[in-house]
C-alpha cells in the first residue's frame, strides 16, 4: 500500500481513484469495489468489528480511497508506515447537499432511489447487508445528518470537524489535501511522479450516482420477479 485515502465519500473520491491508477499507482481500492463484489460485504463488516486482515483485504493495491478504506485511515497508517495520505476535500456546505441528494438519500430520502433500494433489500440479502454495512459505518462515523434530514448545516460542520482530525492525527510529511481543482502539480510533486499530459479526469456526479443505484435495484428486482414468475411455474 503506497497512498491511503483519508477523505469522505463524496469528496470526488471516484476521480482521485481514476487519477492514481493514472499516475501508476494501480489498482486503488473503492467502495466501487465492493459494489461490483457484494460477497465482500461479511470481511467489511468483521472490520467495523474489529477484526480485520488489512493485508489480506487489500491483496494487490497499491492504494485505497473511499470507503470503506477511509473510514480505517487510522489503522491503516499504522499498519503501512511508508504510506503516503490524500485527504480530499470540498466545500462543506456543496458536501453537505451532496449527501442529500445520494448517501442520505439511499438511506432515508423521501425519492425513488430509497424506495428502490428498500424493495432491492427485500429480495436480496446480499444488498440488505450491504446497507446495514454502510448504515452502521454513518452512525458510527457521527457525520450524517438524523433521519429528519441535512439542510442545517450540521454535516458541514461535522464534516470540518472530521479533516481537522485527519489533519491533527497523520504527519504533514505524510499527508497531502487535495480537490482535483487544485490540478495534477501538488499531487504528482507528493508523490514524486511526472505530471500527465491529460487534465485531472472529473467523474461521478450527484446524478449518476443515483441512476446507478435505480438501475442496479431495478435489475435486481426483475431478476426476482422472473425467478418467482418460474418458480410459481412449476408448482
Amino acid at each position: 500500500m503506497k497512498v491511503i485515502g483519508a477523505g469522505l465519500p463524496r469528496t470526488a473520491t471516484l476521480t482521485q481513484k481514476v487519477a492514481l491508477e493514472m499516475l501508476g499507482f494501480g489498482p486503488c481500492y473503492h467502495m466501487v469495489n465492493v459494489l461490483s463484489d457484494l460477497s465482500l460485504v461479511p470481511r467489511w463488516t468483521e472490520a467495523v468489528q474489529g477484526r480485520s486482515d488489512w493485508q489480506d483485504l487489500f491483496d494487490g493495491f497499491q492504494a485505497t480511497v473511499d470507503w470503506p478504506g477511509a473510514f480505517f485511515y487510522k489503522e491503516l497508517t499504522e499498519v503501512y508506515p511508508e504510506a503516503k495520505v490524500l485527504l480530499s476535500v470540498r466545500d462543506g456546505d456543496a458536501w453537505e447537499h451532496s449527501m442529500g441528494q445520494t448517501i442520505w438519500g439511499v438511506f432515508y430520502g423521501d425519492m425513488l432511489m430509497n424506495d428502490l433500494s428498500t424493495a432491492w433489500g427485500r429480495v436480496d440479502p446480499a444488498w440488505a447487508s450491504y446497507i446495514a454495512l454502510m448504515k452502521g459505518m454513518w452512525e458510527k462515523s457521527g457525520l450524517l445528518a438524523g433521519e429528519d434530514g441535512p439542510g442545517d448545516g450540521s454535516m458541514a460542520r461535522a464534516m470540518e470537524r472530521y479533516n481537522a482530525e485527519v489533519k491533527a492525527t497523520v504527519p504533514s510529511d505524510r499527508l497531502l489535501v487535495w480537490s482535483p481543482r487544485d490540478g495534477w502539480a501538488p499531487l504528482c510533486e507528493f508523490l514524486e511522479v511526472p505530471v500527465p499530459e491529460v487534465p485531472v479526469p472529473h467523474i461521478n456526479d450527484s446524478k449518476e450516482f443515483g441512476q446507478r443505484i435505480i438501475d442496479a435495484a431495478l435489475a435486481a428486482l426483475n431478476q426476482w420477479s422472473e425467478r418467482e414468475a418460474g418458480a410459481a411455474g412449476t408448482r
